[in-house]
């Protein structure tokens, strides 16, 4: 038969979704911008972007439904689960990339610092003259940082934590253990949102604003982009708990879990390297806020 399926690869059904999913990004684009000059275009940014915010989501549950619908088809072969974990590799991979750009950011900020002038004890020039106040140093003079050994170690400990619950809910789900598969995922997600609130606490409580020097952007960059990270990750095992409940992964098929598990890990070494590179190396020396 000319119509017949002659190899293991999936071809996808067309879909409406791809369409909808650019159109909304275009609109929560158009959107933000309009909220960022709402001088000029009053209160209808906000509105706008949250339009394309909700076209987002729902593409996302809309698409990602049609996907977990083809693995219940029997459409994800094993072919197609390989080259589902080879582009999730390259998305992670993309993602590390993220990362070194921050790092490398941070790194020729406090290697090679700019002359930042002090006067009365606050910032006036990010790129002062040399002078009696100019002074070339990292952190800049006037910065109390943050004690890398309170709440930045809790969080590590806590997210080295979380990286042994998510081994242990795959563990469990490759032989066939759905109640330690549930456990683990339940501690897992418990230990992320108990990260992302000590962090939440922390910023509120930094002794520094964002934005003022090149110091406080760059860390509330980093940190804060990995803090998103770990609401995504958060989210994704919710799902897969969800998914879990309504025993849709197999010790044979379970390519959804493992790529949440594959991204938790990722967070987990991103973090390490953020604690000693930006709080213990990078606030080595200078005064630490009072608590």
């Amino acid at each position: 038969m000319a119509g017949a399926k002659h190899h293991d690869y999936h071809l996808v059904n067309p879909s409406v979704w791809p369409m909808i999913g650019s159109i909304a990004a275009l609109v929560m684009f158009f959107g933000g911008v309009m909220w960022m000059h709402a001088d000029y275009f009053g209160g209808a940014g906000k509105w706008v972007f949250g339009l394309g915010v909700a076209g987002v989501i729902a593409t996302f549950f809309s698409w990602w439904s049609d996907v977990i619908a083809e693995a219940h088809a029997g459409d994800h072969t094993p072919v197609v689960q390989l080259h589902m974990r080879y582009g999730m590799i390259l998305f992670i991979a993309s993602e590390v990339m993220f990362f070194v750009g921050w790092f490398w950011a941070w790194f020729d900020f406090s290697l090679f610092p700019v002359p930042v002038e002090i006067v009365d004890g606050a910032v006036s020039s990010l790129f002062g003259q040399d002078g009696a106040n100019a002074i070339t140093m990292w952190p800049p003079k006037g910065i109390h940082v943050i004690d890398a050994f309170s709440l930045p170690l809790l969080n590590t400990l806590i997210l080295l934590c979380s990286g042994t619950t998510v081994t242990w809910a795959h563990h469990s789900l490759i032989h066939g253990d759905r109640e330690g598969l549930k456990k683990g995922l339940w501690l897992t997600i418990l230990l992320g949102l108990a990260f992302s609130s000590i962090q939440a606490y922390e910023y509120a409580e930094a002794p520094f604003p964002f934005g003022t020097i090149n110091y406080t952007s760059a860390f509330f960059m980093a940190t804060g982009f990995h803090g998103f990270h770990v609401l995504v990750g958060t989210i994704f095992l919710i799902v897969c708990l969800v998914r879990t409940y309504k025993g849709h992964f197999t010790p044979q098929q379970h390519f959804g879990f493992e790529a949440a598990a594959w991204y938790w890990h990722f967070v987990d070494v991103v973090w390490l390297f953020l604690f000693i590179i930006v709080y213990v190396w990078g606030g080595w020396g200078a005064p630490v806020a009072a608590h």
